[in-house]
């Protein structure tokens, strides 16, 4: 027999509950409540929050790294066209937003970290209609990152075609809660043993990874991206294709398979690993099996630019 309780031993027993990951965690706010917290046990959302149980919402992760808040302005402009799509609008301005992210970024004192805003429909029932949710939600945790060894880089990464299709144009434009396919298309990494999956769209082209984008270079030197119609427009790709735009041509193009195997290089790009070389693609070699230039360029100059762009804490 399930024991019946009242709220305040209820509340004990949440509290004391196990929970994995909340070492992790360093700060959080959740704008129902208005206040910073750093105590991981109460970082708790409602059940009937429409993200929750619907999926109704979008996200931003950003990063600061020695201090300093990277790609702000791109992050939540990305984010607030994710909202219109869906017809959501947050509980407070867009610039107050960007005052709570840095906010939480500062009361997490931490030099370096990762930073997970989420925007909901909000609290009001467990149907689908978005009329049940009167206020909109809004959630900003900061928590560890632990940036990648130089020998990684150096090493080079693996990749594959993953059996999980690239989202439909219209949800993969949008940065949704719903992460479903992704988590999937890096379970299926995990379990055949490559670092990153790759996924491709209907017509056979190379469309994005789990979480991140994905180019090639060409024999040329030409840097290759595959169009946005199936795939998230990246902040970080954005950046390093802006910061190297002046060193190497740049063409967005639709991509095959076949093309990612003759590529000079094969570079993933995102927020956590910035720009990394695949050295084999479905086991088979990517030219000479070594990280090359374009990728180590690209990483050398969003470095650059972290330190000397980015918003300081």
């Amino acid at each position: 027999m399930i024991k019946k309780v009242g709220r305040e031993e209820y509340i004990d027993g949440m509290l004391t509950a196990m929970r994995a990951g909340t070492e992790k965690v360093c700060a959080f706010y959740e704008h129902r409540v208005g206040m910073i917290c750093t105590d991981p046990k109460v970082l708790l959302m409602p059940w009937d929050d429409h993200l929750v149980h619907r999926g109704d919402g979008v996200f931003e992760t950003m990063k600061f790294v020695n201090g300093k808040l990277y790609q702000l302005d791109p992050h939540v402009r990305r984010m607030k066209r994710s909202a219109k799509s869906i017809y959501l609008e947050p509980p407070c301005s867009w610039d107050e937003l960007k005052e709570i992210i840095i906010e939480v970024s500062r009361a997490s004192e931490c030099e370096s970290g990762l930073v997970r805003v989420l925007l909901g429909r909000g609290c009001g029932g467990f149907g689908i209609s978005t009329q049940e949710c009167p206020v909109s939600s809004l959630y900003v945790v900061v928590y560890n990152l632990k940036p990648k060894p130089d020998e990684w880089y150096e090493k080079g990464i693996t990749a594959f075609k993953t059996s999980i299709p690239a989202k439909q144009s219209y949800l993969a434009t949008i940065k949704t809660i719903d992460y479903l396919p992704n988590v999937l298309m890096k379970r299926e990494a995990e379990e055949k043993g490559f670092d990153f999956p790759f996924c491709f769209d209907h017509m056979g082209f190379l469309a994005e990874g789990a979480t991140e984008n994905v180019c090639i270079v060409e024999p040329s030197g030409t840097i290759h991206v595959p169009q946005f119609t199936n795939a998230l427009a990246g902040t970080t790709l954005l950046r390093a294709l802006e910061l190297i735009s002046g060193e190497v041509d740049i063409d967005y193009r639709a991509i095959s398979e076949e093309e990612v195997l003759l590529a000079k290089e094969v570079i993933v790009c995102g927020t956590t690993l910035d720009a990394v070389s695949v050295v084999r693609y479905n086991t088979k070699p990517i030219h000479d099996v070594r990280p090359g230039p374009v990728s180590k360029r690209m990483r050398e100059l969003l470095k650059e630019d972290i330190a000397k762009n980015g918003y300081k804490l």
